[in-house]
């Protein structure tokens, strides 16, 4: 019997230690202190022990009573954290932002479209001429009249099309209508119905703006699949002139007066609208410098410069311009044996415009302009190459002007007067 208390007694320290409370706790010790009290008295004898077995019962139950609220309450406590987390939802907040960019490109978002070329092409095993796309780019929706709206763009994306096809902001497939090109400052424009044409741009003025003001370009980059692509920026530049290669023979032939921008202008863009932070376009998005050291370096047509162009594309399907009728040759293009042995060139000479031809009848054949002459002077400016001298021809001269021409020929310098015709060539 004694072994069968002495475990019963280290299994209740055992439980003491590790669940009963302090009050729990000193109510067994005082019950263990009068077990050992009576166990005295009593001598061992068998009523001792049930004295001290009925005691013990009586503190069991009373350690229960002690016990049961206590569980209970942290029963309930668990249930009500389970309830409470599952009861618990996500809150959202939907703030509508409303900022000047986001105001500017819901002013003309809808008037910038895409503008498919479809062209002609062989079919090598039927042997018939088929269309199909040939590339796509961006446009401005400008002017309405009537019953035909005008779309701008660049002349490089409408350039050789059999059909052109104008996407508009919903989805709308138009058939287009060239009205006129010109290749010199790479503007076109076309012309659509106007039936669901909605939003018209509104010119701004380029003139005006400055380096680090915030412009945005809005295109379709890459193709239809990216339409209406927002990039914002700054005018990084402004009066910047690029050098071209119209004729993809490997020289220049023209630079084009530009705005410069770190808006992203990629492949597709082309056509698209560059616009102010009001929503004014301000510039026709025209080209960009891809290589892999450069980056944020686009470029865009002035609008100042787009205006007069397009309005004469209205009229006339072209562009007249004032023209000589002649070839032109870079002299740094001709090797040093042929500047001394044909052109017959003093030393000093190392700049100037050769004449490749003399288109009969023109106005420089009548003014008694030879092949193999060296411009080196137009109306008193001094003329190195042949960029120089179309962009005095273009800007600075008019259909009718008579102008005075020097001339290198076999060594000696001639001046000449040469009254300027129409024409699209140089």
């Amino acid at each position: 019997m004694s072994y069968y208390h002495d475990d019963e007694n280290k299994q209740q320290e055992h439980e003491s230690v590790n669940s009963y409370s302090p009050l729990q706790e000193r109510l067994r010790r005082e019950q263990e202190e009068e077990n050992k009290r009576r166990s005295k008295k009593n001598g061992g004898s068998k009523a001792g022990y049930f004295l001290s077995g009925l005691s013990g019962i009586i503190i069991g139950a009373l350690l229960i009573w002690l016990l049961v609220p206590s569980m209970t309450n942290q029963l309930s406590s668990q249930s009500t954290t389970k309830n409470s987390n599952t009861e618990s939802t996500i809150t959202q907040t939907a703030t509508e932002v409303k900022s000047d960019i986001v105001s500017a490109v819901d002013t003309v978002s809808d008037a910038v479209v895409g503008i498919t070329n479809i062209q002609e092409v062989s079919d090598f095993w039927n042997q018939q001429a088929t269309t199909a796309e040939a590339g796509s780019g961006s446009g401005v929706i400008y002017k309405v009249d009537n019953d035909l709206a005008y779309v701008i763009t660049n002349y490089h994306v409408v350039e050789g099309a059999k059909q052109l096809e104008v996407t508009l902001a919903d989805g709308t497939k138009e058939e287009a209508k060239l009205v006129g090109s010109d290749i010199w400052t790479d503007l076109a424009v076309v012309s659509i119905s106007s039936e669901k044409v909605e939003t018209v741009a509104k010119f701004g003025d380029s003139d005006v703006l400055k380096q680090g003001e915030s412009v945005i370009a809005i295109g379709n980059p890459l193709g239809l699949d990216f339409y209406g692509s927002v990039t914002t920026g700054v005018i990084s530049g402004t009066d910047r002139s690029v050098p071209v290669d119209l004729n993809a023979d490997g020289n220049e032939d023209w630079e084009v007066e530009v705005l410069q921008t770190d808006a992203a202008i990629n492949p597709g863009n082309s056509g698209g609208a560059l616009i102010n932070i009001t929503g004014e376009l301000v510039g026709i998005n025209s080209m960009k410098i891809a290589q892999d050291t450069i980056e944020g370096l686009g470029f865009s047509i002035p609008i100042n410069s787009v205006i007069p162009i397009i309005e004469e594309l209205e009229q006339h399907g072209e562009v007249k311009r004032p023209t000589m009728g002649i070839g032109l040759l870079d002299l740094t293009d001709v090797p040093a044996f042929y500047q001394q042995q044909t052109l017959k060139l003093p030393e000093e000479v190392t700049t100037g415009v050769v004449v490749s031809e003399v288109v009969e009848g023109s106005s420089a054949g009548k003014a008694g302009v030879q092949q193999y002459d060296l411009i080196v002077e137009m109306g008193g400016q001094k003329v190195e190459n042949s960029i120089d001298l179309r962009q005095y021809l273009y800007n600075e001269t008019e259909i009718g002007d008579t102008i005075t021409i020097k001339v290198y020929r076999q060594g000696e310098l001639v001046e000449l007067n040469l009254t300027l015709t129409e024409g699209t060539a140089v």
